[in-house]
């Protein structure tokens, strides 16, 4: 098979030489509603095609790679004596897989326990490409968390306005929020580490 980036010959959907040079991941912050801080990897841009695999069956295998070169790589650097939960939003099996699910997953380790099915919308309208207003005008409807979790780490792919992660940060309590931790924040007001 090729590359999906560079088309090389490979034995993977991504070579190892793009995984180490194009898909380094660079940890950026930013705060969010009620201060509560957002951690991405990615500049959109940069990632964008690959991102929107996440609506075919390729999604799969591109969102494992993206997942282990960044989630991981973070859950490897990430020691606390505290235990978190990492909280897929909106984790539907769609197209044999959830892409949130996936990201969830790369964090697994001694401190940081992944939940899955807890924050799931009631609302299936699809916000890709839609403005701010539709999609405050459209929540989510996230249902209430199905356990007593602290510490939580909500995880999602890409935040465009911040609406959804807005929504599941009132859904759940900001009190029990640790922080949110998405693959790449479009807004870009962020600062480098």
């Amino acid at each position: 098979m090729r590359c999906l980036m560079c088309e090389n010959l490979s034995l993977s959907h991504i070579c190892k030489k793009c995984r180490a040079t194009l898909l380094a991941p660079q940890l950026y912050r930013r705060t969010l509603y009620k201060n509560i801080e957002l951690f991405s990897f990615y500049n959109y841009d940069e990632i964008k095609e690959l991102l929107f695999t996440k609506h075919t069956d390729l999604g799969f295998h591109i969102y494992s790679i993206l997942a282990q070169e960044s989630f991981k790589t973070f859950r490897e650097n990430f020691h606390t004596k505290e235990h978190y939960n990492a909280i897929a939003i909106d984790d539907h099996v769609k197209n044999g897989y959830s892409h949130t699910a996936i990201l969830a997953k790369a964090l697994s380790s001694y401190n940081i326990t992944p939940r899955y099915q807890q924050l799931r919308a009631t609302n299936q309208i699809h916000y890709s490409g839609k403005s701010r207003k539709f999609r405050e005008q459209n929540k989510r409807g996230f249902g209430s968390i199905q356990g007593e979790f602290d510490n939580i780490i909500l995880v999602d792919d890409i935040v465009t306005t911040g609406a959804t992660l807005t929504e599941a940060i009132q859904s759940v309590g900001e009190h029990k929020i640790a922080f949110c931790l998405v693959l790449s924040d479009l807004s870009r007001f962020k600062t480098t580490f």
